[in-house]
């Protein structure tokens, strides 16, 4: 697991994903973004669900798991819905994921799953295990709990973590990087080159982008609503 993390030091982490609504979430598409992505430097993938995770294990590099629903609820900001089962967490392992990433938040989790089975689950099968939190309180239980990862994914993406901004969580990167010995993933609303070198000078282990890299839908409106 060691080896794992050393790999995905310092490098950019990209996540590859499509809604099964939305054009490029053909297996082909999905496929060829990951492809591309590695081809242009990528140090790891981060995809959703177990046909995205068989593909991107041919590539060679550490793969972060997740699932997501085909649609999000409408109350989103209120509910888990990032690997948010035991039964999620072990169809991951079983597609080969090296990184199971689920909400590390604390709100209810269905079928009354807890953080602390989360994280045995996924160390018993000798996987690591990366919390997706939105607050530094979040962090700290996640981080006690033995969590290998803490990432900023879901900073502003909860009702506890309501951002003005289109931001990264510059602040919350540094609370955690300062006050933690986890490793620390900024996540959520990079944009710019600057922003990357911005986090590994405050301590990032890895840097994950999204959107700005592969939805192109995003990418495109940024441009028409200037």
């Amino acid at each position: 697991m060691n080896n794992i993390l050393e790999k995905i030091k310092g490098s950019v982490i990209v996540s590859v994903q499509a809604m099964p609504d939305e054009p490029l979430y053909a297996e082909q598409c999905i496929d060829a973004m990951m492809a591309s992505v590695i081809n242009g430097g990528a140090g790891g993938l981060r995809v959703a669900g177990v046909r995205d995770v068989k593909n991107a294990k041919k590539y060679n590099v550490p793969v972060i798991g997740i699932t997501k629903p085909n649609k999000l609820p409408e109350n989103w900001m209120e509910v888990v819905y990032i690997t948010p089962t035991l039964k999620d967490a072990e169809a991951l392992i079983n597609a080969g994921a090296d990184i199971i990433a689920f909400d590390g938040t604390s709100r209810p989790r269905p079928s009354n799953c807890k953080l602390e089975e989360m994280i045995e689950l996924i160390h018993s099968a000798n996987r690591l295990a990366m919390a997706d939190i939105s607050t530094y309180e979040e962090g700290i239980i996640c981080m006690d709990l033995g969590v290998d990862i803490l990432s900023t994914t879901l900073s502003g993406y909860t009702l506890e973590s309501k951002k003005d901004d289109n931001l990264p969580d510059f602040e919350l990167l540094n609370k955690l990087v300062q006050k933690t010995s986890a490793p620390v993933i900024l996540e959520g609303r990079i944009w710019e080159p600057t922003d990357v070198k911005k986090s590994f000078k405050l301590g990032a282990h890895s840097v994950v982008i999204g959107s700005a890299i592969t939805r192109p839908q995003l990418i495109t409106k940024r441009f028409i609503n200037y």
